[in-house]
């Protein structure tokens, strides 16, 4: 079957969040991490046939997810997991700040790369934590986390990951999570890694690894964050998992939603269930348009002296240095010009804008020729 990634969907007078932030101004919306792409019809036709069943009472657990999710982290990355493991969660942010919750207690710090996904700082503040920064560098054309860079103060309790990182699209090799593993147990760290973008592959040659199969002792003190929701565009359906093989961690993190957070709406399991059961065939056909998509604005944005990009090896985001350009601001400069990138101040770096190249071709080379064009004007 063919799929239509170039297929143009008015998304402007529609429900979007990403395409009502700039109302009627002419700014192309290129921040919020969804994609500008049709879901897969398969999730489409499992979300019909379940609309017309036509009651929509409280959903038990939904044995189809958790097999599958089973069945589809054994394939992919060698990782048996038990049912019971699988805590289901409306979204993978509030999973991130259950676990600053579960995890610290008052006047206990996290520990976070930087620059990182906003929600990984927010988790912190909202719970009144303080936060350890781990800085991000640019080796090779890979962004890394530099682990011998933080004054650590002893009162650390919780390591907070990203893989595939966001912004900077890294997918960390074994030896890079070993040493972060090495890291948490040098200061008994538990850790929370999100990997929301493990489907998002765009480099060959990486293989995603999931942090908990690097031992028993890194799955013991694990939380891991999973979704199907960037990668088959649902993120507005919610539906997401916190897998803790740990019982006692697990019990803690289940005690602190109880009567907050709510169940899984039941049409977000039916997407999920349907998204990874059925979804590969669209999913190896997104990869491939991505990959297009990012080594065009890879080699334009490059060919622009005052920016910078490396090429990320996974996710549809790109993280834009645009330190060279003499403006206060790069994101409001951009945004003047007609182009609604996400503010690196909010990642924790207001030198860099991230770019949501998960759109069709035409709407990226539109947006291409707006950054040429506000760049060429600050000259």
């Amino acid at each position: 079957m063919a799929f239509d990634f170039n297929q143009w969907i008015d998304r402007r007078h529609s429900d979007s969040l990403k395409w009502h932030k700039y109302g009627d101004r002419d700014v192309l919306p290129l921040w919020v991490a969804d994609s500008d792409f049709r879901s897969p019809p398969c999730v489409i036709e499992a979300i019909k046939k379940r609309a017309e069943h036509g009651v929509f009472g409280y959903g038990a657990t939904p044995t189809g997810l958790i097999d599958i999710t089973l069945s589809r982290l054994a394939q992919r990355y060698n990782w048996h997991i038990q049912p019971e493991w699988i805590v289901l969660l409306p979204g993978v942010v509030c999973g991130l700040n259950l676990s600053v919750r579960a995890f610290t207690e008052s006047g206990e710090a996290t520990v976070a790369p930087t620059p990182i996904y906003p929600p990984f700082r927010g988790a912190a503040k909202l719970a009144d934590r303080a936060q350890v920064n781990l800085p991000l560098r640019l080796q090779d054309g890979r962004w890394v986390m530099d682990l011998n860079a933080p004054e650590m103060q002893g009162n650390e309790r919780l390591l907070m990951l990203c893989n595939p990182q966001n912004p900077g699209g890294t997918v960390y090799r074994r030896e890079e999570l070993e040493a972060q593993l090495a890291f948490a147990q040098q200061h008994d760290l538990i850790v929370c890694s999100d990997e929301i973008h493990c489907d998002l592959l765009l480099s060959p040659e990486v293989q995603h690894i999931p942090f908990a199969t690097l031992s028993e002792d890194a799955a013991q003190r694990s939380i891991t964050l999973l979704s199907p929701s960037k990668t088959f565009n649902i993120a507005g359906l919610g539906a997401s998992m916190a897998i803790i093989p740990n019982a006692e961690l697990r019990q803690r993190f289940k005690r602190v939603r109880e009567g907050i957070v709510p169940g899984v709406d039941i049409l977000a399991l039916v997407a999920a269930e349907a998204a990874w059961r059925d979804g590969e065939a669209w999913l190896t056909a997104q990869l491939d348009y991505l990959r297009a998509n990012r080594d065009f604005l890879v080699a334009q944005v490059n060919a622009l002296p005052e920016l910078r990009m490396a090429a990320p090896e996974a996710t549809y985001l790109g993280w834009i240095d645009a330190s060279q350009l003499a403006v206060a601001s790069p994101a409001l400069y951009f945004e003047q010009h007609g182009l609604g990138f996400s503010p690196g101040h909010d990642f924790g770096d207001d030198h860099f804008v991230r770019f949501n190249f998960g759109c069709t071709r035409d709407t990226l080379e539109q947006a291409v020729t707006r950054l040429q064009r506000a760049v060429t004007a600050q000259r």
